[in-house]
Formats: structure tokens, C-alpha cells, sequence
């Protein structure tokens, strides 16, 4: 049997900083989101992922992927959204097997209202306190990271990261800015 490789000084600060992001980020945009628009941080992510795709729909397995959810944890979510009436379900007209989630008009003005608070939170807790060089690196940290959890890239975050994203999701913030312009 091997030694255990143990953190140096220097490797145990930056896990326990890494330790606290990682819980006190999501906690703090999900306290944003519940406060604001009564959504949690992954009924958030279910809805602003169906509200970039053409039909406003996505199949349920594909919808976990996005959502960076698991299979169980998205069915959930979509229960929940779905009797909160922002979120159907059908089953899949390609295939007939799957399930299909699909925005409704409910849905797609929750994510209209929702997205500008939780796009000021996000700069505010990411990008602000970062300069450009430092947004690369952990661009750069992120991609690397992603590479060794999900090496089958499972989750959006991991196309993302390689350049594969399907849609631009500037497009999906300008139409959603607009239609908020115009409902004022």
C-alpha cells in the first residue's frame, strides 16, 4: 500500500477556499433566486435552458444534462415547475418513449422577470470581484476541472467549456432583455 499523497500548506488553503465556493456560491444564488422570484437555483437553470432552446422544449434526459442535474433531481424539478403550471410534460413525438418538457407562456414570463436579478447577482458574486486575466484563469481552471468529472461530457457545462455550445446564449439574454423592455 502507498503513502496517502497529503496536502502541502499551500494546496490545503487553496482546497479549503475551493471547499467554501463551492458551498457558499450556490447557496448564495439560490438565497437570490428564492428571495426574488420563489425559484430555486435548479428550477431556475430548467427554465432558462428550455427557454433557450427552439420550441422552448427539451428532453428530459437532455434537460438534466443542461441543468447539471441528475436524472431523479430534474424529474423533481419538473414536477414541481409543472404544477406550479410553468412547465409541461409530453411524451416525446419523435419517439413516443421519453418525456418531454416544455415551456409554457407562464414559464417563459417567469424567466423574463427572474433573469435580470439573477444575471446582476451572478456579475456581482463572479465576474466583479474578478478582472479579465483572473476570469481567464479560472476559465482556463474550470475547463481542466470539468475535464476529469465529466470526461463523458454529461453536462452542458463540459460542451461548454470545449466549444460545443448549440446555441448562443447572448441571443437568449437580448430576447429575453427585449421582451422585458417591452413589457414596460
Amino acid at each position: 500500500m502507498t503513502a496517502p499523497r497529503w496536502l502541502d500548506p499551500d494546496e490545503r488553503r487553496l482546497w479549503l477556499r475551493v471547499s467554501a465556493l463551492i458551498e457558499l456560491l450556490p447557496a448564495a444564488l439560490d438565497a437570490q433566486l428564492q428571495r426574488e422570484s420563489d425559484l430555486t437555483a435548479t428550477a431556475y437553470l430548467v427554465l432558462a435552458m428550455l427557454s433557450e432552446e427552439p420550441g422552448q422544449s427539451l428532453r428530459m434526459s437532455e434537460l438534466g444534462a443542461r441543468s447539471n442535474a441528475s436524472p431523479s433531481r430534474v424529474s423533481h424539478v419538473v414536477a414541481r415547475l409543472e404544477r406550479d403550471g410553468y412547465v409541461r410534460r409530453e411524451r416525446s413525438r419523435e419517439d413516443g418513449r421519453g418525456q418531454v418538457a416544455i415551456l409554457t407562456e407562464a414559464g417563459w414570463q417567469k424567466v423574463v422577470d427572474s433573469a435580470p436579478q439573477h444575471v446582476e447577482r451572478v456579475r456581482q458574486l463572479v465576474f466583479d470581484p474578478l478582472d479579465a486575466e483572473q476570469r481567464r484563469a479560472l476559465d482556463d481552471a474550470a475547463t481542466q476541472l470539468l475535464a476529469v468529472l465529466d470526461p463523458d461530457g454529461r453536462f452542458a457545462a463540459t460542451a461548454l467549456s470545449r466549444g460545443q455550445c448549440p446555441r448562443s446564449e447572448s441571443a437568449t439574454a437580448a430576447q429575453i432583455a427585449r421582451q422585458g423592455d417591452a413589457a414596460r
